[in-house]
């Protein structure tokens, strides 16, 4: 371990640099080492590179960042539904409070760790520390993921994933009674400055788009809407993200102003119900669909449908 006290000559330094500085490491090395969890500042874990140190404070590194860190190992506990496999794919039914991959916080019991105890060869697959993994789902959200079970299948499912010619349905319910048929959200999404942990939408932010459709719309106990969203690109949170800036917060959701209690659901609103995409081998168009997850889909029958949706003449 390495622990020093920050002299004044690098008062305001980024923690990354002080990393890099200590260490002897590239900056990569040190921003790797503190997504991992090995930064401390006075015995806090420091994740974000461009925190600026104070004098006095203490860094402390808890392992070498040069040292290549072990990649996930597999665990048998963790449950979840495969409803396809073949040699090159795996299309799995994520359940709601499983988080994808390890990473800062959460370096075991994810959905890579229980993958790679059913189908130990996706180790040797795309990245080292999400293997195999080539889109995610946020940790709240239930429904369709795809797998690449070679490295073939992986670079091929990535390209598609980049030309956006995967088709990714989600169904939401969203507070208030949307006054439009459907519409099309095309805001970049960045990170928040004010809170690290949130994105937002920002000009400085990367280009987004989701389409949304109005399937029912609800009146009691409060106003609130059924709606279908594709997306064409895959930000972090961005459907929960889009449909804030819209006014129309997903239901559950606490990140993002969807926490309420007129509708008690423990976690945000939102399956991923439906995924096509061109089978990375054979070429074929396959689709896969999801019904919505038992949690919620027990929620619906207690609200009561509105007899007439709202015209966008209406306020919400």
């Amino acid at each position: 371990m390495i622990s020093e006290e920050i002299p004044s000559a690098l008062e305001g330094e980024r923690i990354d640099r002080v990393v890099a500085m200590l260490t002897s490491c590239t900056r990569a090395e040190s921003a790797d080492a503190l997504q991992r969890g090995l930064v401390t500042i006075d015995s806090k874990a420091v994740t974000k590179p461009s925190h600026r140190v104070r004098l006095g404070n203490i860094v402390a590194i808890s392992e070498d960042p040069h040292t290549e860190p072990p990649g996930p190992q597999g665990d048998s506990s963790v449950k979840f539904l495969v409803i396809h496999e073949d040699d090159d794919i795996i299309v799995i039914d994520k359940p709601a409070g499983l988080v994808v991959h390890p990473a800062a916080g959460n370096l075991d019991t994810t959905l890579v760790n229980g993958l790679l105890a059913r189908f130990p060869e996706l180790a040797d697959v795309g990245e080292v520390h999400r293997p195999g993994i080539v889109h995610r789902l946020d940790r709240g959200t239930s429904g369709l993921m795809v797998v690449a079970r070679t490295n073939d299948a992986y670079e091929e499912l990535v390209a598609q994933l980049s030309s956006h010619e995967v088709d990714r349905r989600y169904e939401a319910l969203v507070w208030g009674a949307l006054a439009t048929p459907g519409g099309t959200i095309d805001a970049p999404i960045g990170r928040s400055r004010r809170n690290p942990l949130l994105m937002t939408i920002s000009q400085d932010g990367r280009f987004a788009r989701t389409h949304y459709e109005r399937v029912t719309v609800y009146d009691d106990p409060a106003p609130c809407s059924l709606v279908r969203c594709s997306l064409e690109t895959g930000r972090t949170h961005q459907i929960r993200v889009h449909l804030r800036s819209i006014g129309h917060p997903v239901v559950g959701d606490d990140f993002y102003g969807g926490a309420r209690p007129m509708i008690k659901v423990a976690r945000p609103f939102l399956h991923a119900r439906y995924l096509g995409f061109e089978h990375p081998t054979s070429g074929v168009h396959v689709e896969f669909e999801s019904p919505l997850a038992a949690d919620l889909a027990e929620i619906l029958p207690t609200l009561r449908v509105a007899e007439a949706p709202p015209s966008s003449a209406q306020r919400r």
